[in-house]
């Protein structure tokens, strides 16, 4: 890959020991309360680590992390949409995503390939920037999903085709086998740097059932949002890319 970047949730500091190679970048995955009480994954690229700090303090504040975002001009994108791995859904959440989300994250690498479907066919309904990410808490997924601008030499011919459309995504989407073989790394290398933690090792033989479970209520999660949003009427006040902060502030307010 000639770029890669690195999106812990609410921190930066994985990043410190690869911030010396050129082609790597600072993102984040920010996790934010929406208007509704709900919570999102907000993915934030090629951050500073003062923007870094000056988005935590706006994540609970939808209308505050939107104006900041549209300032900077930072490129942001929701992230799984038909997941429920941030918890409760409410409709109005979708209509926030629509009005003030230019870029959907629509192949997830740990997602079901049905929630990634209807998430790049929402996409291309509401007219929006589509981004793909592996989503790996373990080396085996790492680069299983990406995004591709073709021509692109470098960070800011990236981002520019981005927001022009001229980029796809590729990879493999999420499935149970995948799941669990990352959570038994995780898991080993858990062991391996507490040794206390081996103790624990009885409940590796939960880890298929929990996973089989985690995506049986993903499935549900997708079965009951994606019919309903996806024959939403399309409305004309749609984001494809947020130019100024007035875009979002003083029409939200």
């Amino acid at each position: 890959m000639n770029l890669f970047t690195l999106t812990d949730h609410d921190s930066i500091e994985g990043a410190e020991i690869l911030r010396s190679h050129p082609d790597f970048f600072v993102s984040e995955e920010l996790t934010c309360k929406m208007p509704s009480g709900s919570e999102v994954h907000i993915g934030v690229y090629d951050v500073a680590e003062r923007e870094h700090l000056q988005l935590l303090q706006r994540r609970d504040d939808l209308v505050a992390l939107l104006m900041f975002l549209s300032e900077r001009r930072l490129f942001f994108s929701v992230n799984h949409v038909f997941s429920g791995l941030t918890g409760r859904r409410h409709l109005e959440d979708f209509e926030w995503f629509e009005r003030y989300f230019p870029t959907f994250e629509i192949k997830n690498g740990h997602m079901l390939d049905r929630a990634n479907q209807n998430a790049a066919k929402l996409a291309r309904q509401w007219d929006k920037i589509g981004i793909g990410g592996s989503d790996a808490h373990a080396l085996p997924s790492v680069g299983s999903a990406y995004t591709e601008v073709p021509g692109a030499r470098d960070k800011r011919e990236f981002f520019d085709g981005l927001r022009n459309g001229i980029g796809w995504v590729s990879g493999s989407s999420g499935c149970f086998t995948k799941l669990t073989l990352d959570v038994y790394v995780i898991a080993g290398e858990m062991m391996r740097e507490k040794m206390w933690t081996s103790l624990l090792s009885p409940l590796a033989l939960l880890i298929p059932g929990f996973t089989f479970w985690n995506y049986c209520e993903e499935w549900l999660f997708c079965r009951r949002w994606a019919p309903q949003v996806l024959s939403q009427p399309q409305t004309k006040n749609r984001c494809h890319w947020i130019s100024g902060p007035q875009n979002v502030a003083e029409e939200s307010l």
